[in-house]
Parts: C-alpha cells; structure tokens; sequence
C-alpha cells in the first residue's frame, strides 16, 4: 500500500487541517531563490510512525522509472506552517554540481519502502529555483515587509472608506463611520506593535512576532469586513 508522505503534516491537528495538495512550482519563489525558515529537528518524531531521521533525511528518492532523482537533505515547514516540503539535493541527477529544490511531500510517496517523485523529470527539475535556507536577518526583514503591506492596505481602506461616507445618505454614513473608526484602531494597534518590534535589537525580534501576527490578522479581518 502506498503510504503518501503528506501524513508527515500530521504531526500536529492543526497543522494537519490546513495541508493541501501543492502544484511543485509553488514550492519556488517565481525569479529567486525559496527561502523559508527550518524549523523541525532530525529527532521530530511524526504522526504514523514515520520518523523524520530514520525515514526521510538521506534517503533516495526515485521517479516513477527507478531513477534516482536526489537525496533528502531536510524538511521545512514553510513559516505560514501551512505546507511542508522536503529538501531534495538534486545536482546530480541534473549533471550539475549543486541544485537543492524544496519538493512539497504531496508530491513524495512511500512504495515498498521507497520513496518516489512520480513524474520527476530531468528538464522539470533542472528548471526549479535552487533553494537557499532564509537567515535571520532576511526572515526578520520579510516579517517587517508583509506587516507593513497590510497597515498599508489598512490605511487605504480608511481612505476609500472616507470617501464612500462622503457621499452616502445619512443611514449608510453612519454604517460606514462605525467601520472606518473600528479599522483606524486596528490600524493603529498594528502599528504600535510593529513599531515595538522595529525599536528592539535584530536578537530579540521573536519576543514580538506573536504580537505583531496577532494584530495585523485582526487588521486584515477589517479590512475584509468593511464592504462600506
């Protein structure tokens, strides 16, 4: 029986509910380099038995014609924690020196005790953007960039909202009021949080991720629920 290796998601419930079926380009970034954060240690112990150091890191993995397609150098958990991939050094199956790909394990399956890519072509490999491990200044700095984006987005929201109030009768205004002040909060509130983190050493950001995550999704739910 084919075991697929999406059950590796399933080391937790929640992250178990939001694993999906990925298309293998998404585990790229369109133009650059994938840099998601490693996150899971080889001694993480999966649900199903599987074990990450003893099933995965430096096994072979093969296409559907017995190929070898490259080793598993690892497994990342992509910081949105909603798709995982395996780390494929893949530089020799494409007659290169060096090429990692991340592979999400939608694609991986379990025959008979070998892993398998079914599919997995030379030119389809060849053509996937080499993967490179984010450091902490870049992950920081991509944190910073899309927190910034959605006050951004929050405060142009209060702008069209603005507007909209401008021009509406007397009933209307008074719904799109209430909206505009209950996202100005929420915009304010992002901001706050954001400017804590910005204002602490480049060691400590962690100690404010949480905060920061927590208040640009109560913006982005604003933003979404403020029709006018």
């Amino acid at each position: 029986m084919k075991k697929h290796l999406s059950s590796l998601a399933l080391a937790t419930s929640a992250f178990a509910a939001t694993l999906c079926v990925t298309p293998i380009a998404s585990a790229q970034i369109a133009g650059g380099t994938t840099t998601v954060e490693a996150s899971i240690t080889e001694s993480t112990q999966i649900a199903m038995g599987w074990s990450v150091k003893k099933t995965l890191l430096g096994k072979t993995i093969y296409n559907d014609a017995g190929q070898k397609v490259g080793k598993v150098d690892d497994l990342i958990i992509s910081p949105d924690k909603n798709v995982s991939y395996v780390i494929v050094g893949a530089g020799g199956f494409i007659g290169i020196g060096r090429h990692d790909v991340a592979i999400p394990v939608s694609r991986i399956q379990n025959q008979a005790g070998e892993l398998v890519m079914a599919g997995a072509t030379k030119e389809m490999i060849k053509a996937l953007p080499e993967f490179a491990y984010a450091n902490d200044t870049a992950r920081r700095d991509q944190f910073v960039a899309a927190a910034d984006k959605d006050i951004a987005k929050g405060k142009a929201k209060v702008a069209d909202l603005e507007k909209k109030a401008g021009a509406a009768a007397t009933e209307a205004k008074a719904r799109i009021d209430l909206q505009i002040s209950a996202l100005q909060v929420d915009v304010k509130s992002a901001e706050a949080k954001l400017d804590e983190m910005k204002q602490a050493t480049a060691t400590r950001w962690k100690e404010f991720e949480a905060g920061v995550s927590a208040a640009t999704a109560r913006l982005r739910k604003s933003i979404d629920t403020a029709t006018g």
